[in-house]
Protein backbone atom coordinates (compact mmCIF):
# COMPACT_ATOMS: atom_id res chain seq x y z
CA UNK A 1 0.00 0.00 0.00
CA UNK A 2 1.15 3.50 -1.01
CA UNK A 3 1.88 5.96 1.91
CA UNK A 4 0.18 8.61 2.24
CA UNK A 5 1.26 11.94 3.74
CA UNK A 6 -1.17 15.02 4.97
CA UNK A 7 -0.32 18.59 6.26
CA UNK A 8 -2.45 20.34 8.50
CA UNK A 9 -3.34 22.11 11.55
CA UNK A 10 -3.85 19.30 14.05
CA UNK A 11 -6.67 19.05 16.79
CA UNK A 12 -7.25 19.50 19.45
CA UNK A 13 -3.99 21.02 19.82
CA UNK A 14 -4.32 23.34 17.22
CA UNK A 15 -0.35 22.82 16.07
CA UNK A 16 -0.13 22.61 12.34
CA UNK A 17 1.46 19.40 11.99
CA UNK A 18 2.74 16.79 8.92
CA UNK A 19 1.48 13.03 9.19
CA UNK A 20 2.56 9.99 7.17
CA UNK A 21 -0.09 6.93 6.77
CA UNK A 22 1.07 3.57 6.43
CA UNK A 23 -0.57 0.27 6.69
CA UNK A 24 -3.48 1.85 8.34
CA UNK A 25 -1.80 3.42 11.18
CA UNK A 26 -0.44 7.37 11.77
CA UNK A 27 3.56 8.20 12.09
CA UNK A 28 5.15 11.52 12.83
CA UNK A 29 8.39 10.78 11.26
CA UNK A 30 8.56 11.52 7.35
CA UNK A 31 8.10 7.96 5.09
CA UNK A 32 9.92 8.38 1.56
CA UNK A 33 7.36 8.25 -1.46
CA UNK A 34 4.31 9.39 0.14
CA UNK A 35 1.49 10.57 -1.77
CA UNK A 36 0.45 14.35 -0.51
CA UNK A 37 -3.47 14.16 -0.10
CA UNK A 38 -4.07 16.99 2.14
CA UNK A 39 -2.01 20.08 1.56
CA UNK A 40 -3.51 23.23 4.21
CA UNK A 41 -6.60 23.18 6.45
CA UNK A 42 -7.56 21.03 9.65
CA UNK A 43 -7.00 17.79 10.62
CA UNK A 44 -9.82 16.38 12.75
CA UNK A 45 -9.94 13.12 13.99
CA UNK A 46 -13.30 10.57 12.93
CA UNK A 47 -16.37 11.92 14.15
CA UNK A 48 -17.96 9.30 16.76
CA UNK A 49 -21.50 8.85 17.11
CA UNK A 50 -21.95 7.61 20.43
CA UNK A 51 -25.76 6.45 20.91
CA UNK A 52 -26.77 5.07 17.20
CA UNK A 53 -28.54 1.95 15.91
CA UNK A 54 -26.98 0.41 13.14
CA UNK A 55 -29.65 -2.37 12.02
CA UNK A 56 -32.75 -0.83 13.05
CA UNK A 57 -35.68 -0.14 10.40
CA UNK A 58 -34.28 -2.82 8.19
CA UNK A 59 -34.02 -6.45 7.93
CA UNK A 60 -30.59 -7.43 6.77
CA UNK A 61 -27.30 -6.60 6.46
CA UNK A 62 -27.08 -4.45 3.00
CA UNK A 63 -29.93 -2.35 4.96
CA UNK A 64 -27.50 -1.96 8.05
CA UNK A 65 -24.54 -1.54 5.61
CA UNK A 66 -26.56 1.17 3.78
CA UNK A 67 -27.26 3.31 7.01
CA UNK A 68 -23.63 2.89 8.16
CA UNK A 69 -22.25 4.45 4.58
CA UNK A 70 -25.00 7.08 5.64
CA UNK A 71 -22.90 7.52 8.85
CA UNK A 72 -19.41 7.78 7.22
CA UNK A 73 -20.11 10.04 4.05
CA UNK A 74 -20.89 12.95 7.30
CA UNK A 75 -17.66 12.14 9.07
CA UNK A 76 -18.88 9.48 11.24
CA UNK A 77 -15.93 6.85 11.78
CA UNK A 78 -16.76 5.25 14.84
CA UNK A 79 -20.14 4.12 15.93
CA UNK A 80 -21.41 3.23 19.09
CA UNK A 81 -24.13 0.86 18.22
CA UNK A 82 -27.09 1.21 21.22
CA UNK A 83 -28.88 -2.35 20.76
CA UNK A 84 -29.93 -3.68 17.86
CA UNK A 85 -31.99 -7.10 17.03
CA UNK A 86 -29.70 -7.94 13.82
CA UNK A 87 -26.40 -9.39 14.35
CA UNK A 88 -24.23 -7.03 12.51
CA UNK A 89 -20.60 -8.09 13.51
CA UNK A 90 -20.32 -9.04 9.72
CA UNK A 91 -19.81 -5.57 9.08
CA UNK A 92 -16.97 -4.80 11.19
CA UNK A 93 -15.27 -6.69 8.98
CA UNK A 94 -15.64 -4.21 6.11
CA UNK A 95 -12.70 -1.65 5.57
CA UNK A 96 -15.14 0.83 3.89
CA UNK A 97 -17.69 1.10 6.97
CA UNK A 98 -17.12 2.83 10.10
CA UNK A 99 -15.70 0.77 13.19
CA UNK A 100 -18.48 -0.43 15.31
CA UNK A 101 -18.76 -0.64 18.93
CA UNK A 102 -21.67 -3.13 19.20
CA UNK A 103 -23.85 -3.74 22.24
CA UNK A 104 -25.62 -6.55 21.15
CA UNK A 105 -29.54 -6.71 21.72
CA UNK A 106 -31.39 -4.27 24.58
CA UNK A 107 -32.67 -5.84 27.61
CA UNK A 108 -36.51 -4.69 28.80
CA UNK A 109 -39.77 -6.57 29.90
CA UNK A 110 -42.31 -7.42 28.02
CA UNK A 111 -44.65 -4.80 26.89
CA UNK A 112 -41.84 -2.22 27.98
CA UNK A 113 -40.33 -0.92 25.02
CA UNK A 114 -40.55 -1.02 21.34
CA UNK A 115 -42.28 -4.23 20.53
CA UNK A 116 -39.60 -7.17 18.44
CA UNK A 117 -36.17 -4.79 19.75
CA UNK A 118 -35.59 -6.18 22.67
CA UNK A 119 -34.37 -9.46 24.26
CA UNK A 120 -37.53 -9.61 27.41
CA UNK A 121 -37.52 -10.71 30.30
CA UNK A 122 -40.49 -12.32 31.89
CA UNK A 123 -38.80 -12.67 35.32
CA UNK A 124 -37.09 -9.14 36.31
CA UNK A 125 -34.67 -11.39 38.29
CA UNK A 126 -33.06 -13.11 35.64
CA UNK A 127 -31.45 -9.38 34.45
CA UNK A 128 -28.07 -10.61 35.63
CA UNK A 129 -28.28 -13.27 33.29
CA UNK A 130 -29.31 -11.85 30.43
CA UNK A 131 -27.03 -9.41 31.02
CA UNK A 132 -23.49 -12.05 31.03
CA UNK A 133 -25.35 -12.89 27.29
CA UNK A 134 -25.39 -9.77 26.01
CA UNK A 135 -22.09 -8.96 27.51
CA UNK A 136 -20.66 -12.32 25.42
CA UNK A 137 -22.43 -11.42 22.69
CA UNK A 138 -21.19 -7.56 22.33
CA UNK A 139 -18.16 -5.50 21.98
CA UNK A 140 -17.93 -4.04 25.60
CA UNK A 141 -21.07 -2.63 26.44
CA UNK A 142 -24.20 -3.95 27.11
CA UNK A 143 -27.63 -1.51 26.80
CA UNK A 144 -30.60 -1.80 29.28
CA UNK A 145 -34.04 -0.20 29.09
CA UNK A 146 -34.44 1.84 32.21
CA UNK A 147 -37.38 2.99 32.43
CA UNK A 148 -40.77 2.97 29.41
CA UNK A 149 -43.97 3.81 30.02
CA UNK A 150 -45.97 1.33 32.26
CA UNK A 151 -49.58 0.93 30.87
CA UNK A 152 -51.35 -0.14 34.25
CA UNK A 153 -49.61 3.26 35.48
CA UNK A 154 -50.57 4.89 32.58
CA UNK A 155 -46.76 6.84 33.17
CA UNK A 156 -43.23 6.29 32.90
CA UNK A 157 -41.53 3.62 35.70
CA UNK A 158 -38.29 2.00 36.73
CA UNK A 159 -38.08 -1.51 35.03
CA UNK A 160 -35.73 -3.24 37.64
CA UNK A 161 -35.89 -3.71 40.70
CA UNK A 162 -32.52 -1.30 42.57
CA UNK A 163 -30.45 -5.19 44.20
CA UNK A 164 -31.15 -6.98 40.63
CA UNK A 165 -29.57 -3.99 39.03
CA UNK A 166 -26.61 -4.14 41.20
CA UNK A 167 -26.12 -7.72 40.87
CA UNK A 168 -26.42 -7.07 36.47
CA UNK A 169 -24.05 -4.30 36.73
CA UNK A 170 -21.66 -6.41 38.71
CA UNK A 171 -21.88 -9.32 36.12
CA UNK A 172 -21.34 -6.81 33.26
CA UNK A 173 -18.09 -5.73 34.90
CA UNK A 174 -16.72 -9.01 36.09
CA UNK A 175 -17.10 -9.60 32.04
CA UNK A 176 -15.10 -6.57 31.36
CA UNK A 177 -18.53 -4.73 30.05
CA UNK A 178 -19.78 -1.55 30.46
CA UNK A 179 -23.63 -1.23 30.70
CA UNK A 180 -25.85 1.68 29.50
CA UNK A 181 -29.45 2.53 30.08
CA UNK A 182 -32.18 4.30 28.19
CA UNK A 183 -33.85 6.31 30.96
CA UNK A 184 -36.57 8.91 30.05
CA UNK A 185 -38.06 9.91 33.60
CA UNK A 186 -36.55 10.56 36.73
CA UNK A 187 -37.35 7.76 38.89
CA UNK A 188 -35.02 4.97 37.63
CA UNK A 189 -32.30 7.37 37.74
CA UNK A 190 -30.93 6.92 41.23
CA UNK A 191 -30.87 2.73 41.47
CA UNK A 192 -28.98 2.89 38.09
CA UNK A 193 -26.47 5.39 39.35
CA UNK A 194 -26.21 3.74 42.51
CA UNK A 195 -25.45 0.14 40.90
CA UNK A 196 -22.55 1.49 39.24
CA UNK A 197 -23.93 2.18 35.59
CA UNK A 198 -21.25 3.49 33.12
CA UNK A 199 -23.70 5.51 30.84
CA UNK A 200 -26.98 6.77 30.69
CA UNK A 201 -29.11 7.04 27.47
CA UNK A 202 -31.05 10.74 26.99
CA UNK A 203 -31.12 11.38 30.97
CA UNK A 204 -33.68 14.45 30.28
CA UNK A 205 -35.17 13.27 33.73
CA UNK A 206 -31.93 14.43 35.65
CA UNK A 207 -32.43 16.32 38.75
CA UNK A 208 -29.63 18.11 41.04
CA UNK A 209 -29.66 15.27 42.86
CA UNK A 210 -29.09 12.83 40.14
CA UNK A 211 -26.82 15.10 38.57
CA UNK A 212 -24.61 15.33 41.61
CA UNK A 213 -24.70 11.24 42.15
CA UNK A 214 -23.80 11.19 38.41
CA UNK A 215 -20.34 13.16 39.27
CA UNK A 216 -19.73 11.36 41.93
CA UNK A 217 -19.44 8.23 40.30
CA UNK A 218 -18.19 9.49 37.22
CA UNK A 219 -21.27 8.43 35.26
CA UNK A 220 -21.31 9.85 31.62
CA UNK A 221 -23.86 10.63 29.68
CA UNK A 222 -25.42 11.04 26.14
CA UNK A 223 -28.24 13.00 26.19
CA UNK A 224 -29.27 12.55 22.36
CA UNK A 225 -30.82 16.43 21.76
CA UNK A 226 -31.73 15.79 18.22
CA UNK A 227 -33.99 12.99 19.28
CA UNK A 228 -35.95 14.70 22.10
CA UNK A 229 -37.32 16.58 19.54
CA UNK A 230 -39.08 13.81 18.51
CA UNK A 231 -40.98 14.15 22.23
CA UNK A 232 -44.39 16.42 21.26
CA UNK A 233 -44.97 13.65 19.26
CA UNK A 234 -44.64 11.03 20.89
CA UNK A 235 -46.98 12.82 23.55
CA UNK A 236 -49.58 13.75 21.20
CA UNK A 237 -49.78 10.36 19.73
CA UNK A 238 -50.60 8.50 23.65
CA UNK A 239 -54.14 10.46 24.52
CA UNK A 240 -54.94 6.91 26.05
CA UNK A 241 -52.09 8.09 28.54
CA UNK A 242 -52.39 11.48 29.64
CA UNK A 243 -50.18 11.62 32.89
CA UNK A 244 -47.32 10.16 30.58
CA UNK A 245 -48.25 12.68 28.04
CA UNK A 246 -47.86 15.41 30.17
CA UNK A 247 -44.66 14.07 31.41
CA UNK A 248 -42.71 13.67 28.02
CA UNK A 249 -43.95 17.21 27.07
CA UNK A 250 -42.35 18.73 30.59
CA UNK A 251 -39.25 16.76 29.68
CA UNK A 252 -39.46 17.80 26.41
CA UNK A 253 -39.75 21.84 27.94
CA UNK A 254 -36.37 21.30 30.28
CA UNK A 255 -34.48 19.41 28.12
CA UNK A 256 -32.04 22.24 27.29
CA UNK A 257 -31.57 23.36 31.00
CA UNK A 258 -31.16 19.79 32.16
CA UNK A 259 -28.50 19.06 29.87
CA UNK A 260 -27.03 22.17 30.50
CA UNK A 261 -26.80 21.62 34.12
CA UNK A 262 -25.00 18.57 33.59
CA UNK A 263 -21.98 20.18 31.46
CA UNK A 264 -22.01 22.78 34.08
CA UNK A 265 -21.45 20.21 36.71
CA UNK A 266 -18.51 18.29 34.83
CA UNK A 267 -20.45 15.47 33.77
CA UNK A 268 -18.70 13.52 30.91
CA UNK A 269 -20.99 14.39 27.78
CA UNK A 270 -20.50 12.65 24.20
CA UNK A 271 -22.42 13.23 21.42
CA UNK A 272 -25.08 10.96 19.63
CA UNK A 273 -28.09 11.02 17.77
CA UNK A 274 -30.08 7.74 18.38
CA UNK A 275 -30.27 7.27 14.60
CA UNK A 276 -32.17 4.75 13.36
CA UNK A 277 -34.58 4.74 16.57
CA UNK A 278 -36.48 7.55 14.51
CA UNK A 279 -33.83 9.86 13.94
CA UNK A 280 -32.00 10.01 10.23
CA UNK A 281 -28.35 8.12 9.73
CA UNK A 282 -26.04 10.68 8.92
CA UNK A 283 -27.03 13.70 11.57
CA UNK A 284 -24.17 14.16 14.06
CA UNK A 285 -23.37 17.37 12.88
CA UNK A 286 -26.71 18.36 14.19
CA UNK A 287 -26.12 17.23 17.76
CA UNK A 288 -22.90 18.59 17.80
CA UNK A 289 -24.58 22.12 17.27
CA UNK A 290 -27.35 21.32 19.97
CA UNK A 291 -24.69 20.37 21.99
CA UNK A 292 -23.01 23.69 21.82
CA UNK A 293 -26.50 25.50 22.13
CA UNK A 294 -26.97 23.98 25.70
CA UNK A 295 -23.74 24.88 26.95
CA UNK A 296 -20.80 23.33 25.39
CA UNK A 297 -18.07 25.44 24.25
CA UNK A 298 -17.17 24.57 20.41
CA UNK A 299 -13.85 22.81 21.39
CA UNK A 300 -16.00 21.12 24.19
CA UNK A 301 -18.54 20.03 21.70
CA UNK A 302 -15.86 18.81 18.73
CA UNK A 303 -14.52 16.42 21.50
CA UNK A 304 -17.48 15.32 23.01
CA UNK A 305 -17.74 13.84 19.16
CA UNK A 306 -14.62 13.41 18.43
CA UNK A 307 -11.24 12.99 20.02
CA UNK A 308 -12.82 12.85 24.04
CA UNK A 309 -15.47 10.22 22.65
CA UNK A 310 -12.62 8.25 20.77
CA UNK A 311 -10.96 7.97 24.51
CA UNK A 312 -14.22 6.95 25.96
CA UNK A 313 -14.54 4.09 23.37
CA UNK A 314 -11.37 2.94 23.27
CA UNK A 315 -9.39 4.91 20.44
CA UNK A 316 -7.05 7.91 20.47
CA UNK A 317 -6.92 10.95 18.84
CA UNK A 318 -4.39 11.75 16.10
CA UNK A 319 -0.67 10.72 17.46
CA UNK A 320 2.26 8.66 16.65
CA UNK A 321 0.92 4.82 15.78
CA UNK A 322 -3.16 5.71 16.31
CA UNK A 323 -5.58 3.96 13.88
CA UNK A 324 -5.90 6.51 10.80
CA UNK A 325 -8.90 7.51 10.98
CA UNK A 326 -9.28 11.34 9.86
CA UNK A 327 -11.26 13.89 8.28
CA UNK A 328 -9.34 17.02 6.55
CA UNK A 329 -11.95 20.23 6.28
CA UNK A 330 -10.72 23.76 4.38
CA UNK A 331 -12.10 25.77 7.31
CA UNK A 332 -11.35 25.38 11.04
CA UNK A 333 -14.52 23.67 12.66
CA UNK A 334 -13.63 25.41 15.96
CA UNK A 335 -14.78 29.10 14.81
CA UNK A 336 -18.06 27.49 13.09
CA UNK A 337 -19.56 24.13 13.65
CA UNK A 338 -21.05 23.94 10.33
CA UNK A 339 -17.72 23.54 8.76
CA UNK A 340 -18.05 20.08 9.66
CA UNK A 341 -20.97 19.58 6.96
CA UNK A 342 -17.72 20.16 4.04
CA UNK A 343 -15.32 17.74 5.17
CA UNK A 344 -12.67 17.99 2.30
CA UNK A 345 -10.80 14.58 2.29
CA UNK A 346 -11.86 11.47 4.93
CA UNK A 347 -9.23 8.98 5.73
CA UNK A 348 -11.35 5.64 7.41
CA UNK A 349 -8.36 2.61 8.55
CA UNK A 350 -5.53 4.62 6.76
CA UNK A 351 -7.65 4.34 3.13
CA UNK A 352 -8.77 7.66 1.69
CA UNK A 353 -12.78 7.21 1.28
CA UNK A 354 -13.44 10.65 -0.20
Amino acid sequence: MTALHMRGVVLPEGEERDLWIVNGRIRTQPVPGAETIVDGGFLLPGLVDAHCHVGLATEDLDGAAEQAVTDRDAGTLLLRDCGAPLDTSPLQERLDLPRIVRAGKHIARPKRYIPHLADELDDPRSLPEAVAEQAAAGDGWVKLVGDFIDRDLGELAPLWPDDVLAEAIKVAHDAGARVTAHVFGSTALPGLIEAGIDCIEHGTGLTDDTIAAMVEHGTALVPTLINIETFPGIAAGASKYPRYAGQMLDLYGRVRRTVGAAIEAGIPVYAGTDAGGGIAHGRIVDEVIALHETGMTTEQALGAASWDARGWLGWSGIQESSAADIIAYDTDPRADLRALRDPKRTVLRGRVIH
